[in-house]
């Protein structure tokens, strides 16, 4: 598949920003952060992916004669700053937190480093990535979760909202914990796991539902799924599964991975009942598969009932992530260099106290519990700040800043997150497979505390300012309210 050119593919304020800067001359280098303010679904932590996309993006990054003509057709831009476009390439830095990682409000997932015009010319794009699969891969971790060890099969093509939508969706489950996908290109593009069954369909256009089954079985004797809800589950569909199933193994050629498709009804007591019918022919080893607009909610429900189902099709609620359509992912101003080459912090204020951003040239460290590996808390810091894992570490609160824990030296370990990934405008890192970023998700899900994991109500993760960070955003905020 050819690189997509997307250069074209932001707001026009960010293009009218930059001609304002370039009328002005301003070409001081700025940092900007990339975070959001609350996990998705109500969930205890995010995935964030769209990673290896943005990079993508970055690399190809240019001015086309054509997209010269067309911003030149729209009568706003001028001509020697459509002369400078003409030229345009990212020199700036990009760090990022590798995909698959898990992720928690406030905390830069991605910070860029470059010239003010490079850095907010790419703002709604890396946002528009990073929001989409980190949204997926968030929603697929509960799913997964939900499901308790049964394999999760992305079943939601048809029902995304458009081909890229379907296509960087389906990336974004395989990285959140599904086992397989659907989407055939999905598969060839990244090299993951293609699943599938049969639809009603094919029963339909067969004289009858048995001819349908056998025929089916011997197409694909080392992967048959039939699904056994077109006529009448438990009095056609399953004994007619069966009777396929045993004149097969009579035969002499037993079907190697095999099972049923459950996809309308009440699942649990359809799969309890279908469960004891092919225990009883023989057949225990025989798998029972489930879709039919399933999400984590369900899923949970349908477990507790004793659902004798062991993978489940999950399409629709995941690949648009239905209850929370949107992550809120965004891109704030939080330093500028000055002439000494210092970072100058910068701050964002406002009524609704979640909105004020944390200022400055910032890392985050990740604080593990040294005896357990698990998550104590996430702090943000200044980049140039640096930690003695031997001493004590005092964190607390930053808007109940009487709420403080104290890590003993020795009892704790230090992680940063962020890592580089351009360099001048150079790529400097190389993407890991889909596969091996979704083991990674895997290891960092084991990294949470149970309680943050669970579906409702989950605990949250402390993320901390260190003291000095903290002392900056107050004289900031200070300042910001003297009386004149």
């Amino acid at each position: 598949m050819n690189k997509q050119d997307l250069t074209l593919l932001t707001d026009l304020y960010e293009l009218t920003m930059m001609q304002g800067y370039y009328k002005k001359g301003q070409h001081e280098t700025v940092v900007f952060d990339v975070f959001y303010r609350h996990n998705p679904c109500g969930n205890g932590y995010s995935v964030c992916a769209g990673l290896d996309q943005v990079i993508d993006y970055i690399k190809n990054l240019n001015f086309t004669y054509e997209d010269v003509d067309y911003l030149r057709s729209l009568h706003i831009f001028d001509d020697d700053f459509l002369q400078y476009l003409s030229g345009f390439h990212f020199t700036g830095d990009i760090y990022a937190i590798p995909e698959g990682s898990v992720v928690f409000p406030k905390e830069p997932l991605l910070k860029v480093i470059a010239p003010i015009m490079e850095a907010q010319l790419v703002e709604t794009t890396i946002l528009n990535l990073i929001n989409h699969q980190s949204l997926i891969a968030t929603k697929t971790s509960r799913v997964v979760y939900a499901a308790d060890g049964d394999g999760i099969m992305e079943f939601g093509l048809r029902r995304a909202q458009g081909p890229d939508a379907g296509l960087y969706g389906a990336r974004a489950a395989i990285i959140g914990g599904c086992v397989g996908t659907s989407n055939v290109l999905a598969g060839q593009l990244f090299d993951v796991p293609v699943m599938g069954t049969h639809a009603h369909s094919w029963i339909m256009t067969f004289p009858d539902e048995y001819t349908a089954f056998k025929y089916y079985a011997e197409l694909y004797p080392d992967n048959c799924t039939l699904l056994v809800d077109t006529y009448d589950t438990l009095k056609s569909g399953v004994p007619n599964a069966i009777r396929v199933f045993q004149e097969f193994k009579d035969a002499g050629k037993p079907l190697k991975k095999y099972g049923i498709r459950l996809d309308s009804g009440d699942l649990a007591y359809l799969s309890k009942k279908a469960r004891k019918m092919l225990d009883e022919a023989g057949f225990p080893d025989a798998s029972i598969c489930a879709s039919n607009d399933l999400d984590e909610y369900l899923l949970h429900d349908l477990k507790a009932q004793g659902a004798a189902i062991n993978s489940w099709g999950v399409g629709t609620h995941l690949i648009t992530s239905k209850d929370c359509p949107s992550f809120g992912g965004v891109y704030k101003l939080s330093a500028i260099k000055n002439e000494n080459g210092e970072f100058i912090p910068k701050i964002k204020i406002s009524e609704n106290t979640e909105k004020i951003t944390n200022p400055g040239n910032k890392t985050i460290y990740r604080i593990y519990e040294k005896e357990t590996g698990k998550i104590k808390a996430d702090l943000i810091c200044f980049a140039d700040e640096t930690f003695d894992e031997s001493q004590d570490l005092l964190l607390f609160d930053p808007l109940e800043t009487w709420k403080k824990t104290k890590l003993a030296g020795g009892t704790y370990t230090m992680r940063e997150m962020l890592v580089p990934i351009f360099k001048n405008g150079e790529c400097i890192y190389t993407s890991p497979s889909v596969t091996e970023i979704a083991e990674y998700c895997k290891q960092e899900k084991d990294s949470l505390w149970d309680e943050t994991k669970r579906l409702f109500y989950p605990h949250r993760v402390y993320v901390d300012l260190s003291q000095r960070l903290y002392d900056v955003k107050k004289a900031l905020l200070d300042q910001a309210h003297k009386p004149e």
